[in-house]
């Protein structure tokens, strides 16, 4: 990585780059590595306090001291190799929170507060999407008393595609001790292309609700099932994709209650498609089924009009990635949570 003018390093970027494509080296700090210098390139969404953050393609965002750099510069964006429906953050965002609605939702000016008994962040967490109407200590404290009412520990959603807004806030929860977790990827796709694959000749059931076999195959429902059942079965088209389990060839027939080889959930709002609970039984892995079941949902949401795909993947999950790839999935934003630690 070169930055040198005449031979020398020289930082070429300050705060008011910040929402720019930039390269930075720093000193490295970590004692596990020899390297006298460590090199990031991403998207720089905040300098405040004397620390860059730094989010990379993947979605992770990384922390770096000011008085650690030696060299940063500002560069193109990446060449667009395939490219996603249009679409905003915010519009994305809404239409994310209305395919999987919490139970209960509270408005704080432009915030939404939502629970739904401790089932997945998305739906037990805060979804700032502009002001709030406070100043942030009074706004968390409303924020805190309103979890702590229902059991459940404060959680804000934070979107590093707004680093006008997000990132402000994402640094002040920072400096206050809420925790990152649960980092992210908005991903969008095209509905035609995954609607014209096929995998194999395995039967895909399309149903309004899930049944017990789909419970038990997604296996996340939680210490009440009642909470997991109000937000799946939620929101504007909802279909559920099942595979039965099928025996292979000499092999006896699989007992009913045995868990589907593979399901996935879809719903469909208007122009957006969104995709979610794909899992594919152990035993079935590798045979097209994930595709398939996508396939399905897909033309599903093509005869109701849909003609976009968007799901919300965590990073980390390279097995899920890898499909969502060849399927043509490229990423629109990442986000990730900061959660209030328990006192």
């Amino acid at each position: 990585m070169e930055f040198t003018t005449g031979g020398r390093p020289a930082v070429r970027i300050t705060a008011a780059d910040v929402g720019k494509r930039v390269s930075v080296r720093r000193l490295n700090d970590s004692g596990s590595s020899p390297e006298r210098f460590t090199d990031t390139v991403g998207m720089l969404t905040s300098w405040t306090a004397g620390v860059l953050r730094i989010t990379r393609r993947d979605g992770e965002t990384v922390e770096i001291a000011e008085d650690t750099l030696v060299a940063g510069k500002i560069i193109p964006m990446e060449p667009v190799r395939r490219r996603g429906p249009a679409a905003t953050r915010r519009e994305l965002q809404e239409i994310a929170a209305r395919g999987w609605p919490a139970r209960e939702s509270e408005r704080l000016g432009g915030w939404t507060l939502r629970a739904a008994g401790g089932f997945t962040a998305r739906a037990n967490s805060v979804l700032p999407l502009g002001d709030c109407g406070l100043a942030l200590p009074a706004a968390l404290d409303r924020v805190t008393n309103w979890y702590a009412a229902r059991g459940l520990p404060a959680r804000v959603q934070i979107t590093t595609a707004d680093p006008a807004a997000d990132e402000r806030l994402d640094a002040e929860l920072a400096a206050r001790g809420w925790t990152a977790e649960r980092h992210a990827l908005m991903r969008t796709a095209a509905l035609a292309p995954i609607a014209d694959r096929d995998a194999g000749t395995a039967p895909v059931l399309l149903s309004r609700e899930p049944d017990e076999a789909w419970l038990a195959a997604y296996g996340r429902t939680g210490a009440d099932p009642a909470d997991a059942l109000a937000v799946l079965t939620a929101g504007p088209s909802v279909w559920f994709a099942t595979v039965p389990q099928e025996a292979a060839p000499g092999e006896p027939a699989p007992d009913a209650q045995a868990p589907p080889a593979a399901i996935a959930r879809c719903v469909i709002d208007g122009r957006w498609a969104g995709f979610a609970a794909l899992d594919v039984s152990p035993n079935r892995r590798r045979q097209g089924l994930g595709t398939r079941v996508m396939a399905a949902l897909a033309r599903q949401a093509l005869s109701e009009g849909a003609s976009a795909a968007y799901l919300q993947v965590e990073t980390g999950n390279d097995a899920a990635a890898g499909l969502y790839d060849e399927l043509g999935f490229t990423t629109h934003h990442a986000y990730h949570y900061r959660c209030r630690p328990l006192r």
